[in-house]
């Protein structure tokens, strides 16, 4: 019983890490997602 709960809270500390880590307003999606745009224009403006 003891381990159950141990590993039961271990899951929910990873899940609401990862979830303020890469999810939150700062978080990674949306950084990669802005530099992938600014990569995309700056491809697109570049002379052939």
């Amino acid at each position: 019983m003891r381990a159950i709960l141990t590993s039961m809270l271990l899951i929910i500390a990873v899940i609401l890490i990862y979830t303020s880590v890469a999810e939150g307003d700062d978080g990674m999606k949306n950084q990669i997602n802005k530099v992938g745009g600014t990569m995309g224009e700056y491809i697109e403006g570049m002379s052939p």
